[in-house]
Order: C-alpha cells, then sequence, then structure tokens
C-alpha cells in the first residue's frame, strides 16, 4: 500500500481550529494521497489513536507531517516519544516525519507570497 500521511497538528480547544487541517487533508485526498489529521492535544484523533486506525486498515507506511512552523519542543521532545512507542506497538510499520513548515523553502516562499500580496498597492 502507498503512504499515508498523517497531518500532525498541535489542536485547540475551539472546533473551528481544526477547518485547515481537515481541508488540507481533502485536497491531498483529492490529488489520490490518503491523509488523516492527528492532534498533540485538545482534540481527536489523537496521533496514537490515528496510527492505530491505520494499521488496522493496513497501511504500512506512515508519513508524519507536522504542521508546526518551527522545532520547538513538541516536535524536539514530545514526538520522538509517542514516535518511539508507537513503533514498539506496530513494529510492521514504517514511519517518517518530515520537516517542520518553516524548514521548508517552498512553504516559506508561498508565505512570503501571500503576505506580499495583501500589500496596498
Amino acid at each position: 500500500m502507498s503512504t499515508t500521511i498523517i497531518l500532525f497538528a498541535h489542536g485547540a480547544r475551539d472546533p473551528g481550529w481544526a477547518a485547515p487541517v481537515h481541508e488540507l487533508a481533502v485536497r491531498l485526498h483529492k490529488a489520490g494521497v490518503r491523509a488523516e489529521p492527528a492532534f498533540l492535544e485538545h482534540m481527536q484523533p489523537d496521533l496514537e489513536s490515528a496510527v492505530d486506525a491505520l494499521a488496522s486498515d493496513g497501511v504500512t507506511d506512515i508519513l508524519i507531517a507536522p504542521l508546526f512552523l518551527a522545532q520547538g519542543s513538541h516536535l524536539k521532545r514530545d514526538l520522538p516519544a509517542q514516535l518511539e512507542a508507537m513503533k514498539l506497538k506496530h513494529p510492521g510499520l514504517g514511519f517518517r516525519v518530515a520537516p517542520a513548515l518553516g524548514e521548508d523553502e517552498a512553504v516559506l516562499g508561498a508565505i512570503v507570497r501571500s503576505l506580499l500580496a495583501r500589500l496596498d498597492p
């Protein structure tokens, strides 16, 4: 089976906060890629539940895409600890982790273009 992307976001108490995460999943599905959201806190599914569901669906390769702008403690400490536990729980799954969004030149370029487009003419 091809790689499934987990869109890993922080989460918030406001349910509307997750709308962009779900929109990314929809756009990836339209592009022919399975993508599922997972959240660090306040929202469901959490990362472990998302991985469990994918494993039970027969997924064998997961790319965790952190929807964080930078490498803070959640990506330096929390995610690696969760990942190690999931590797022990699901030894047949292959895991990869994408860099934080702010480490991707294409993402930074898109942000700059978006901001420049909003300047007064």
